[in-house]
């Protein structure tokens, strides 16, 4: 697999992005959700969720690009099986009440490698502002397929009690690093 080059004229025009125009698919095979939070604010504690929808729409700007993302809250999975089935308990995250979490962008900027996403987090009925650094990672033509794939590193953070989820204050730290691998499949030409 090769990398195919974007030029820089094309990421820096206003016009141009580095990416073809329409609904990408997600790759979930090759796409992760992961996060990292503090115990008892001597040592991380890192997981994942196995179950994400994602949606990208690229238009012909980046003012056009719309991404959306939905991930089960249940699907939770910090290598501790005991552990997961307390977080998705009443007593902390709740998955009753709170099943699923999602991400809608309002605005996206930047060029070549690196990019801002700036969206809205909602996660049970508490939605809030969360702005995310985005490296995109380049374009790849699969073997054996007709299409490309694109990848992305999305990082940012969010406050655990700006979504009322301030549950085990001191054992839990109330920041939690978010860090999103994903790969869409460019969308085929008629």
């Amino acid at each position: 697999m090769t990398n195919e080059p974007t030029t820089a004229a094309a990421a820096t025009t206003a016009a141009a992005l580095p990416l073809a125009p329409g609904d990408w698919a997600l790759d979930p095979l090759h796409s992760a959700v992961n996060f990292t939070i503090r115990h008892l604010g001597i040592a991380k504690v890192r997981g994942r969720f196995e179950k994400v929808r994602a949606d990208l729409h690229v238009g012909e700007r980046a003012e056009d690009v719309r991404v959306s993302a939905t991930i089960d809250l249940a699907s939770i999975d910090t290598g501790n099986a005991d552990r997961d089935a307390h977080v998705r308990a009443a007593d902390l995250l709740d998955v009753e009440k709170r099943p699923a979490m999602a991400f809608r962008s309002t605005r996206v900027s930047g060029e070549g490698e690196d990019w801002t996403m700036e969206g809205e987090l909602t996660i049970g009925q508490v939605t809030r502002p969360v702005t995310l650094a985005v490296e995109f990672g380049g374009l790849v033509a699969v073997p054996m397929s007709d299409h490309r794939h694109a990848g992305f590193e999305a990082t940012g953070e969010i406050r655990r009690s700006d979504f009322g989820l301030d549950f085990a204050p001191g054992l839990l730290g109330d920041v939690v690093k978010i860090q999103l691998d994903m790969q869409f499949v460019e969308p085929r030409t008629a």
